[in-house]
């Protein structure tokens, strides 16, 4: 692991063309591994990556989600996109890897969802260039290992602010930053330690090829650049890009092994083994006034 000192361009330069090409590497795997099963999806009962999405997010359609129209950001090969479409909404995901976009449209055609699915191959911060509909979206999504791979949160939150309708919400969760300070001990034994600043500084860069949607794989495209953004960081870039906080919640379970000494609590979701040291991950809602 290193540090870069020089200052980050958002909209181009070595991190986005290093991170784009590990995961424009690792689609193949994903798509087999058994993390990102499609036989639910396949048979109409799609669900959510986790049990915390689908008791939270039904407060944001209570009368269905037919006819809304959702935004998801950073969708990777789209299968939580494509589980809104199969509930009815109206959905639009953008991803920044090529070969995730068209699998996702595949997927979407296999499926029969391709009339209520749309897939933009863009980074993030072109977001707004790519997709000209301000105001266009009833729901703004954003789950599970997104904003650790982007330099600028604020600029994240004023555009999830720049789709939302009036009353528009964002649903946002994600592995809890306190956690992500931590790895696990060099011994290979015992509990996670202390290894990575909380607090914002410079981009983590990282030579490792492990997956962990896959533990065979080491991928070729190893380096990839990294933010650290603590929750107060998060909550304060949607307050000033003008949203209103509904709820924030933390979570003692995460729907990968973070650390070699979670226990898989149910499939696909792990946790600590007895004690709950501290949250694992975190969620979010709020609302465009």
């Amino acid at each position: 692991m290193s540090e870069p000192t020089d200052p980050v361009d958002l909209r181009g330069g070595e991190w986005l063309e290093r991170n784009r090409a590990r995961w424009d590497e690792v689609v193949p795997a994903h798509v087999a591994a058994p993390m990102y099963d499609r036989t639910a999806l396949r048979e109409g009962r799609g669900r959510f990556m986790t049990p915390m999405e689908e008791a939270e997010l039904p407060g944001f359609a209570p009368d269905g989600w037919a006819g809304k129209r959702v935004l998801h950001l950073q969708c990777h090969f789209g299968l939580d996109t494509l589980v809104f479409a199969q509930r009815g909404a109206e959905v639009v995901g953008i991803d920044f890897s090529m070969p995730a976009v068209e699998e996702a449209r595949r997927t979407a055609k296999e499926l029969g969802l391709a009339e209520r699915s749309r897939f933009v191959h863009a980074n993030i911060y072109d977001a707004r260039h790519a997709l000209p509909d301000p105001g266009g979206f009833d729901v703004v999504y954003s789950t599970w290992g997104t904003i650790g791979w982007l330099p600028d949160v604020a600029e994240w939150a004023r555009i999830i602010a720049w789709f939302l309708a009036p009353g528009g919400r964002l649903y946002f969760a994600d592995g809890h930053p306190a956690a992500l300070s931590l790895d696990d001990p060099e011994s290979g034994e015992g509990r996670p330690e202390l290894r990575y600043e909380y607090f914002p500084g410079t981009p983590l860069l990282f030579d490792d090829g492990a997956d962990y949607a896959d533990a065979e794989l080491r991928a070729e495209n190893s380096l990839t650049w990294e933010w650290s953004h603590p929750t107060a960081e998060v909550l304060t870039a949607l307050l000033d890009a003008g949203l209103r906080l509904d709820f924030y919640h933390e979570h003692d379970v995460v729907p990968w092994a973070m650390f070699r000494s979670l226990v898989e609590k149910q499939p696909g979701l792990w946790s600590w083994p007895a004690e709950r040291w501290l949250p694992l991950s975190f969620s979010l809602g709020a609302t465009n006034p």
